[in-house]
């Protein structure tokens, strides 16, 4: 396909001035800026799975309301001229106004079905997969996040060689865990890598372990902010101060809650890893003007990217 290139992105220091008076060296790997709508894990995961298709089949597959990884495919597919369905967890949205988010999926081209909780928790099931290959002739499924073998394999295209070298400490947040296993595939053995989970699910460790061949990883699934797409007005405010600090764009749901914890630990004295840590920014940024929505109908402060 061709959209997808060959990309290494750039590493910026983090001027944080209690961390680096504690020797601390922080470096944040800027994959938001590859690209403004399929930024991020985004697009090393989708990279190989589309690249594997022929131009006759439509591209099927998962995710929730606020879904960066729908809206990248509905991207790639009007981009390349591809059929592309998203199966949306969540069967009241039908009957609602779609968020923003949702309706970039339509205006890209993408036919959306609604399905309920229930079905949603079948979408890795083999027997629902042919099912819906039945339904949706000549398709490929990609599964929910690109977390499969190829999405893995274009993460592991994240990290340089001298990231290898100078870092102590590789940190990532966690979904779908496709990011996290390329990471710690292509990690040297020195290097912790170290998952934030977002979500709350309880076999995530297992779903990486089919994918990871090495065991120098740990993933913290102690969430501060009570859940997927959950938040608070410090966690706005801390959006807000870390931009007005480092001019850098966090998403409410993945990197800054994870950011968050970091801070926060070394802050504590409570960080037991290394200081030289590459922090990865795996963009998301589209999921802000929904959260603006909700927030401005409360009567609460909004992310906001001005000085």
């Amino acid at each position: 396909m061709s959209f997808f290139k060959n990309i290494q992105t750039k590493n910026q220091k983090l001027i944080i001035p209690f961390i680096n008076e504690k020797d601390f060296e922080l470096y944040m790997k800027r994959e938001d800026l590859i690209h403004p709508v399929i930024s991020g894990n985004k697009f090393r995961k989708l990279k190989y799975n589309i690249q594997s298709i022929d131009k006759k089949k439509q591209l099927i597959s998962f995710g929730g309301a606020y879904s960066n990884h729908l809206l990248a495919l509905s991207y790639i597919g009007k981009y390349e001229n591809l059929n592309t369905v998203g199966i949306v967890r969540g069967e009241e949205l039908k009957n609602l106004e779609l968020n923003p988010t949702l309706k970039r999926c339509i205006e890209n081209g993408m036919k959306l079905k609604f399905v309920d909780r229930n079905e949603y928790r079948l979408r890795n099931n083999k027997v629902y997969i042919k099912k819906l290959k039945k339904t949706y002739m000549n398709s490929l499924i990609i599964p929910e996040g690109g977390t499969n073998d190829k999405g893995i394999k274009g993460c592991e295209e994240i990290l340089s060689d001298d990231d290898r070298v100078f870092f102590d400490v590789i940190c990532v947040p966690v979904g779908s865990g496709g990011t996290f296993s390329g990471l710690i595939n292509s990690s040297s053995k020195k290097q912790l890598v170290i998952g934030f989970s977002s979500l709350n699910n309880s076999n995530l460790k297992n779903d990486i372990i089919k994918f990871v061949n090495k065991k120098n990883w740990e993933l913290i699934e102690d969430d501060v902010f009570g859940g997927y797409a959950k938040f608070n007005q410090e966690l706005i405010s801390f959006i807000n101060n870390f931009y007005n600090i480092t001019k850098i764009k966090l998403d409410p749901i993945y990197n800054s809650k994870m950011i968050f914890r970091i801070i926060d630990t070394i802050k504590k004295k409570k960080w037991r890893f290394g200081k030289r840590i590459l922090i990865i920014n795996t963009g998301g940024l589209q999921s802000i003007e929904s959260f603006n929505n909700l927030l401005k109908n409360k009567k609460c402060e909004t992310i906001s990217f001005t000085t």
